[in-house]
């Protein structure tokens, strides 16, 4: 794997300026000094250096425009400081400060500053890149998005998605693969099979090689990469050789000394400071009070101490519900997607199959490819590139919305949720708002098997960061959508459940004889069908459960006299506790219904919270499949929770 020694005389000249040794040699010290802060114990968590890679970072930055936008990996540091400098910020970032680019929240993994993004996931950030570079085909003019990956990326899917992604669109997108060899501790030969720019050919996306060991020649390719896309607005992958001279992270480091030994040798910063002394004592010099100075600096800087929270919503006053009932719920979807799209040229609908007359499995997008040219696009099935796509979309000031045909894939696209579109705001704080939904059908009922009939909503539930909503037919999904892409309510990336069965029912605020539909205040509210008379419990549900506990309250009053009101959640997540436990507390009697596997379900979460609020309440619950079937009771009943199931459960919650 070693390679001969270069003459370092072929590789110095007139051309390589003192300031492009200055910049790489600044990389070099800043990330030593990291390894000495943290052995000293003035800096804690992970760190992983690009010493020896150092080249790669600086020949981009010589051919950057201030609005391209490059996304890095856990190894940044590089990358980030050749086009910035900024070793005060950095240095204050990784030691978890205020004054720190990202107030001490990204650490070293996570940067957000100078166009310069960068996230921990492997193979995470190529569909966010993806998005970002498409935000930029776009807008127009020749500004581009480059993603840094390293060799160990080209092991996950999420990569290859998004090369086909790109260049099917013709996505002003550079990828820079960093090959050193090695997957964290790993050998590339235990993790590749084939040749590495074939992947990128097999896409048709032109590809280019380099390496670090000729700083000009990198830098002379790498104009060229950035020219290709800047002007053809085609996609480029370059491979860059190099070389990792430092562990994985920190000292955690097995490759064989003589094999390192050789490539200090070969590394052409070690080749200067050994042969001319001349040129780098003064650069080292400079640097090394710029770097005492950054650290003192840095170090005077409080710690940071804001965490992530979920605030509670204000307890809200009460409305009645009052719209036009006259269409089903899938059209008044369409009629708030519609709107959107009318009144804001950021909105854009990404998805399988969302285009033309077909406009989605359950025909909720039908026309609008035709009346958005452009603003409605079909995607390959590609769950997770799609997501990320909107990820980086959101990153750069649109407002899209992805449509995953079943909420039975979501999982597929669960990396892009939780490591990605919950973090960004909190970990970049708050520099960024990422106003991205994600719409998808959920629930059974409808024959299509047990990989299209789920109820997966609980993976998605509690994840700082994400609002989750479900929508239901007594308040107008259209009011929905319209709220969540205009600019009246918090950006929180938002995950939409549309449960399969209400597609087709009416949405309106119709309440039995003897009730009226009422509302909370909130963005996205809580409904409440409040009985006339004094009531003798009430149904806790969301989503497609609705129907199904209207006509149990309806069966309680006419087969035992019982008055039975109603809660239904909109927002999952997070919870308006505080706005319904007045509710429940004018019976004290709540059954909780929900659409869902018992064991770590919705309602087992929403009780526990409400006991802590309230022990004197009696709650019971009622889910899709319970883990034991009590031989006492008819098996039928036990299924699904149907409404035979919701009148016997209340009317034992009663006795």
């Amino acid at each position: 794997m070693t390679q001969p020694v270069t003459d370092i005389r072929l590789n110095i000249s007139s051309h390589l300026e003192p300031r492009l040794l200055e910049k790489a040699l600044g990389i070099r010290m800043f990330e030593e000094r990291l390894l000495k802060l943290f052995g000293e114990g003035r800096l804690f968590g992970t760190v992983h250096t690009c010493i020896g890679q150092e080249w790669t970072g600086v020949a981009l930055a010589e051919h950057l425009a201030p609005a391209d936008v490059v996304f890095s990996n856990h190894r940044c540091h590089g990358h980030y400081l050749a086009r910035t400098g900024n070793y005060l910020g950095l240095f204050a970032e990784i030691m978890g400060r205020e004054d720190g680019i990202c107030r001490g929240r990204g650490g070293s993994q996570h940067i957000c500053d100078a166009n310069v993004f960068s996230n921990g996931i492997q193979g995470g950030i190529v569909p966010v890149a993806c998005g970002i570079a498409y935000s930029k085909l776009l807008q127009g003019g020749s500004d581009i998005a480059v993603v840094f990956v390293g060799d160990g990326t080209l092991g996950e899917g999420a990569f290859y998605e998004s090369l086909n992604i790109a260049s099917l669109w013709g996505l002003p997108l550079l990828i820079v693969l960093e090959n050193n060899l090695y997957a964290q501790s790993t050998s590339q030969m235990q993790t590749l099979s084939g040749d590495i720019e074939a992947r990128a050919k097999a896409f048709d996306i032109r590809t280019l090689h380099g390496d670090t060991w000729d700083p000009m020649k990198l830098i002379e390719i790498m104009g060229e990469a950035v020219r290709f896309v800047r002007i053809e607005r085609r996609p480029l992958f370059l491979c860059v050789d190099t070389y990792r001279l430092m562990a994985h992270s920190k000292s955690d480091d097995n490759r064989e000394k003589a094999e390192v030994d050789a490539y200090w040798e070969r590394d052409l910063l070690h080749q200067t400071a050994v042969s001319f002394p001349e040129i780098m004592k003064p650069i080292e010099k400079t640097l090394q009070i710029k770097l005492d100075t950054a650290v003192k600096e840095a170090e005077r800087s409080p710690i940071s101490n804001k965490l992530e929270m979920t605030v509670e919503e204000a307890i809200g006053s009460w409305k009645e519900t009052i719209f036009n009932g006259s269409e089903r719920v899938v059209s008044r979807i369409y009629e708030g997607l519609r709107s959107a799209l009318e009144s804001d040229d950021r909105v854009l609908l990404l998805g399988e199959d969302i285009e033309g007359s077909y406009g989605g499995a359950f025909k909720a997008t039908k026309d609008l490819s035709q009346l958005f040219p452009g603003r409605v696009r079909n995607t390959p099935i590609s769950e997770l590139a799609i997501t990320g796509i909107a990820n980086g979309l959101a990153l750069s000031g649109m407002r899209p919305v992805v449509e995953l045909m079943f909420g039975d894939f979501i999982m597929l696209a669960s990396d892009q949720i939780i490591n990605h579109a919950a973090k960004f705001q909190y970990m970049y704080a708050g520099q960024v708002s990422m106003p991205l939904v994600l719409r998808t059908p959920m629930g059974g009922k409808r024959g299509y098997g047990p990989t299209h009939s789920q109820s997966l909503e609980k993976h998605i539930l509690g994840i700082p960061g994400i609002r989750v909503l479900a929508l239901h037919h007594r308040f107008d999904p259209a009011r929905v959508y319209e709220r969540l892409l205009g600019d009246a309510v918090p950006i929180l990336p938002t995950i939409v459940i549309e449960n399969k069965l209400l597609y087709g029912e009416k949405a309106s605020p119709d309440a039995l004889e003897g009730y009226r539909w009422f509302q909370s205040d909130h963005d996205f509210p809580v409904s409440y069908m409040h009985a006339e008379a004094r009531p003798d419990a009430t149904i806790v549900c969301y989503g497609g459960m609705l129907p199904d506990v209207e006509k149990a309250v309806e069966r309680l009053f006419e087969e035992h006299e019982l008055v039975v009101e109603i809660v239904c959640l909109m927002q999952l997540y997070p919870l308006q506790k505080m706005a319904i436990l007045p509710v429940l507390q004018r019976t004290g009697k709540v059954l909780l219904v929900e659409e869902g596997h018992g064991f770590c379900g919705y309602t087992a979460e929403l009780m526990a919270s409400l006991y802590e609020l309230d022990p004197t309440l009696a709650m019971q619950r009622v889910y899709s499949h319970p883990q034991h079937i009590p031989s006492a009771k008819p098996l039928e009943l036990l299924v699904l929770p149907n409404m035979d199931r919701i009148v016997a459960a209340t009317l034992e919650l009663i006795q």
